[in-house]
C-alpha cells in the first residue's frame, strides 16, 4: 500500500511552548528587616533573579516579581521563606538563600516555613537553630529524631556530619543523652603523612578536625572544652570503641566508608540502651589502604537496609549546600551532564 505523502505542515519542526509570563506584587509588614531581606546592595534579590530568571523590583516594603509564571511563583515562595527566617532570628546568608531557591521546587517548602502542611523540622543548639537546606535534609532530620541507627550516604557538602553533630549537641543540652561520642577511622586520604609528632591526642586530632569544627559551630568553645574535660564529649578514632558498650550516648561515625566490614560490625555492636548512632560516609570516596578491602559502610548498608529501627538516607549532588559550584563539581565527577 502506497504511503500517503507527508504534508508540509507535518514536516514543520515542533516549537516548544512559550512559558506563560506573570507579574505579582507582595508586601512585607516589618520594614526593620527589609535591609537584611534584600541583602547588601540588594545581593539577595540579585541572587534570586539570576537563579530563577525573573526580574525583581523593590519600592519601600513592596516587591514586584515578573517573569515566567512558574519562576515567579518560586521567587515569591523563596522571599516569603527568607522573611520567615528573619522573623525567627535565623541566619540569612548566601548559602541559606541558595538552599531556599533549591527547595522552592519541592512541595515540602511551604510546610517547613509555615507549618501548615507538616510539622516544622529544625534543630536548636546553644549557638544557632539549624533548618533543612535541602529536601533530603528534611528526611534526614526526621530520621535523626526517630530512628536508633541512621546511615547517611552521599558526597561532601551535603551536611551529613554537620546536621548529625547539631542533633547530638541538641540532645546533650536537653539531657536526652548523657554523652556525645564522635569517631572516625584514622585513614589517610590518598597521601602518606608518615609518623606524626606528639602524644596520642595530637596524633589523631588532624583526622578528627572536621568533627571539632562542627562541634564548635554548635556550642560555645568554653562549653566544648569543659564537656570534653568532663568526658561528656569524647572524640576518638574508631579503634578506641572496641570492647565498650555505649549506653545513654549519641554516637557519630564519620568517614565510615574507610572502615572495614570487621570494624563496622565492631562499631555497630557497641550500641547500648538509650543510644543513637549515626554513620556518615561517601561510598565513592574509599581510601582504605590497598584498595582490595570492601568498605564496611557498603557492606553494612547492604546487610541492614530495611531492618526495623535502622534508616538509610541517601544524598545526591542536588543536596550539596556549600557553594553552588561544589554541586556542579560533584555532578562532573559523577559523570552527569
Amino acid at each position: 500500500m502506497a504511503r500517503k505523502p507527508a504534508r508540509a505542515d507535518d514536516l514543520a519542526p515542533i516549537r516548544p511552548e512559550t512559558p506563560r509570563r506573570a507579574r505579582i506584587e507582595i508586601e512585607f509588614d516589618e520594614p526593620a528587616i527589609l535591609g537584611a531581606l534584600f541583602g547588601q546592595f540588594d545581593a539577595n534579590l540579585v541572587q534570586i533573579e539570576n537563579r530563577l530568571g525573573v526580574y525583581i523590583g523593590a519600592r519601600g516594603n513592596r516587591i514586584q516579581i515578573e517573569g515566567p509564571e512558574e519562576s515567579v511563583a518560586r521567587a515569591r515562595d523563596v522571599l516569603k521563606a527568607m522573611h520567615q527566617r528573619l522573623l525567627k532570628g535565623q541566619e540569612l546568608d548566601t548559602g541559606a538563600v541558595e538552599s531556599l531557591i533549591v527547595m522552592s521546587s519541592e512541595p515540602t517548602l511551604e510546610g517547613i516555613i509555615t507549618g501548615n502542611d507538616a510539622p516544622q523540622v529544625m534543630i536548636r543548639t546553644r549557638k544557632k537553630t539549624i533548618v533543612p537546606r535541602s529536601a533530603t535534609q528534611i528526611d534526614y532530620m526526621k530520621a535523626l529524631a526517630a530512628k536508633d541507627i541512621i546511615f547517611a550516604l552521599g558526597p561532601a557538602g551535603t551536611g551529613k556530619t554537620y546536621v548529625a553533630v547539631a542533633q547530638a549537641v541538641s540532645q546533650l543540652i536537653t539531657g536526652s543523652v548523657q554523652r556525645l561520642i564522635l569517631s572516625r577511622p584514622a585513614v589517610e586520604a590518598g597521601e602518606r603523612l608518615g609518623f606524626l609528632p606528639g602524644d596520642m591526642k595530637e596524633k589523631v586530632d588532624p583526622y578528627l578536625r572536621p568533627l571539632y569544627d562542627a562541634l564548635y559551630d554548635c556550642m560555645p568553645p568554653e562549653q566544648v572544652e569543659r564537656r570534653i574535660a568532663s568526658g561528656e564529649i569524647e572524640i576518638a578514632p574508631i579503634a578506641f570503641m572496641r570492647g565498650r558498650t555505649l549506653a545513654d550516648a549519641f554516637v557519630i561515625l564519620d568517614e565510615a566508608q574507610n572502615t572495614t566490614p570487621a570494624q563496622m560490625k565492631m562499631f555497630l555492636t557497641r550500641f547500648g540502651q538509650n543510644s543513637r548512632m549515626v554513620v556518615c560516609g561517601d561510598p565513592r570516596q574509599v581510601d582504605i589502604p590497598g584498595g582490595d578491602s570492601m568498605s564496611g559502610l557498603a557492606d553494612a548498608v547492604k546487610r541492614l537496609e530495611g531492618v526495623d529501627g535502622i534508616s538509610v538516607v541517601r544524598f545526591g549532588s542536588a543536596d550539596v549546600v556549600r557553594h553552588p559550584i561544589v554541586g556542579r563539581i560533584v555532578e562532573a565527577y559523577e559523570g552527569k551532564s
